[in-house]
């Protein structure tokens, strides 16, 4: 474009400063919301795993007398406000960070579906539900994923498969035996969030074990020879 004057030319310079400060705000905005939105604090609205497990600490201190059906609601936000009051913390009725470790709750995240995850999961589904209907194979895969998301196991998925007594396939050493081909494709279905065990934490045979415990957990369903449990 010819600029013919000089006036033209401070005009035209002034307009594309402008049009880059207006560019540079809206850069600026998303990355404000961006930061915004990766801070999924537990409140009033919040849904999930993490809003059972805050229930379940207040109510063992007495603070919640409410359901434990993980939807945080009124009632939530005032027993979080009164532990947080006895604790010394902001009293915001909000579960942040600080909260979270006050009442000793650390949850894992869902393993991605890389190499590693899928030959460590499908060892132990091997082990476990070898001979199982492939459903049923996919559903021991996803409690030990729903272990690693759960505030009562370990944060990691290896920390939950080798949890000290949680799975008789390590201490038997079918742990250790050839891993079943399918196995490997259920490990990465559940790995990419199919789950036919309808949430559970727990699976049992029932004609293996009569501990009394296990048996007292709520049934989901029963796929194949497992029962499996919340």
């Amino acid at each position: 474009m010819k600029i013919k004057s000089q006036s033209q030319q401070l005009s035209f310079y002034f307009i594309l400063f402008l049009a880059v400060l207006i560019a540079a705000g809206s850069v600026f905005r998303l990355i404000q919301e961006h930061s915004f939105s990766a801070e999924a604090l537990s409140k009033i609205g919040s849904r999930g795993t993490e809003v059972r497990a805050i229930q379940e600490k207040l109510k063992e201190r007495g603070l919640y007398t409410g359901s434990i059906d993980g939807i945080y609601g009124k009632g939530t936000a005032e027993a979080v406000k009164k532990f947080q009051k006895q604790q010394k913390l902001t009293v915001d009725g909000i579960a942040g960070p600080a909260t979270l470790k006050k009442l000793g709750i650390t949850i894992g995240s869902m393993p991605a579906a890389t190499e590693n995850n899928v030959y460590l999961l499908a060892r132990i589904i091997s082990a476990e539900a070898r001979g199982e209907p492939y459903s049923g194979q996919v559903a021991v895969g996803a409690v030990v994923l729903n272990r690693v998301e759960h505030p009562s196991f370990p944060d990691t998925l290896s920390g939950v498969i080798y949890q000290n007594g949680a799975f008789t396939a390590i201490v038997d050493g079918q742990f250790n035996e050839p891993i079943a081909d399918s196995a490997y494709k259920a490990a990465k279905d559940a790995l990419n969030g199919q789950d036919p065990s309808g949430g559970a934490i727990y699976y049992y045979n029932p004609s293996k074990t009569s501990n009394k415990w296990i048996r007292s957990r709520p049934v989901i369903k029963q796929i194949g020879k497992h029962l499996f449990c919340s």
